[in-house]
């Protein structure tokens, strides 16, 4: 099976080669690995060796031809390619994130390939009720006060015209919840917290009191698990869109366990919706109140799909996937092969003779 994958040097991406590379070494040459990003990785390294990588922008129409000459003889194409940053650039945001979706799309069609494979996200949904699960038949309408929803519910539209245009061409999307692992902690530290903050935080995060919203109820998995999710759908060429998320739901209760919190301090959420709005006019942090507005609305995810058709099961707990992620950022975990994962940069500290973690 040949595969392509799309921002396959990101945190997904990453995790995806890995699954990969895996079942290459039990099954040499049954896979054949294409990856395409905007950087090129370091491919003398793991998991970026033995991959034939094309660097282009999906989301430019002058690299439309290199696209489509990457996507040549592919079976399936994962497409994982989406940016977070910058924030204040949403033309730039759009381009690469709806106008890309439409591109890969496009270049798919032309190349012949019969499996499409698309990250979608919670965040794609429409304001969902906290009190229960909802499966995958819930409205992917977006959140209008989130640019992030709206450009992932825009290209879920996108595939759903596709599907209805190429009947011949089997389309897959997956909407995980947030996805954690250690590596990528400088990473998503620096994309929602800046370069400041993350440097504050200690590789084990133990606080007495945790300010949160009594509605801040969420969920999260693991990159692996993803990972996983993906190759299922890959393996056995599943079309429809999969809900993929780990256990615990992740309440104010269950995160002040994870931080080692003694006591919750309800905090309501749109006086957080003003802070982090006021923080981000300020450019005190480099996200917008709107992922507020999403974490306040986006439903609790039934997974009850995946585990039925692909017979997935995440093997790592939502807290653990938290506490790896905390324990990334604090210490700067980072992918050195990879320009998206990069660690982050070393400090010198005055009086010392050597260099340690920023």
């Amino acid at each position: 099976m040949h595969i392509a994958i799309t921002g396959a040097s990101g945190n997904a991406g990453t995790a995806l080669l890995r699954r990969l590379q895996a079942e290459l070494s039990e099954k040499p040459g049954s896979l054949k690995l294409t990856g395409i990003s905007r950087r090129l990785p370091d491919t003398s390294q793991a998991p970026y060796g033995g991959v034939d990588w094309h660097t282009l922008d999906v989301g430019l129409e002058s690299d439309r031809p290199l696209l489509a000459a990457a996507l040549a003889k592919v079976d399936s194409v994962v497409h994982l390619a989406w940016q977070i940053q910058p924030n204040r650039d949403l033309e730039q945001l759009y381009r690469t994130n709806v106008t890309g979706t439409r591109n890969v799309l496009a270049a798919a069609k032309s190349a012949g390939v019969k499996h499409v494979v698309c990250a979608s996200s919670v965040g794609a949904y429409s304001k969902a009720p906290k009190d229960h699960r909802s499966d995958e038949s819930w409205p992917a309408g977006g959140m209008a006060g989130s640019h992030y929803s709206r450009h992932k519910a825009e290209q879920e539209q996108a595939l759903d015209a596709f599907m209805a245009a190429e009947p011949g061409i089997s389309v897959a999307r997956l909407r995980p919840a947030l996805i954690f692992q250690q590596e990528a902690g400088s990473e998503i530290g620096r994309y929602f917290l800046g370069p400041l903050i993350p440097r504050l935080l200690p590789g084990k995060l133990r606080i007495p009191l945790l300010p949160a919203p009594d509605n801040l109820i969420f969920q999260a998995v693991h990159a692996a698990d993803v990972a996983e999710a993906y190759w299922r759908v890959l393996d056995q060429r599943a079309s429809g869109a999969f809900n993929v998320a780990a256990e615990p739901v992740l309440t104010p209760r269950e995160l002040g366990r994870a931080l080692g919190a003694s006591r919750i301090l309800p905090v309501p959420m749109g006086l957080l919706h003003k802070i982090v709005g006021l923080a981000w006019r300020l450019r005190l942090q480099p996200t917008d109140s709107g992922w507020v507005e999403m974490a306040a609305g986006v439903p609790v995810m039934d997974t009850g799909r995946a585990r039925r058709v692909l017979g997935w099961e995440p093997t790592v707990s939502s807290i653990d996937a938290v506490r790896e992620i905390i324990a990334g950022m604090g210490t700067g975990e980072g992918v050195a092969p990879s320009p998206v994962l990069k660690p982050r940069k070393k400090i010198l500290r005055p009086g010392t003779t050597g260099l340690s973690a920023g």
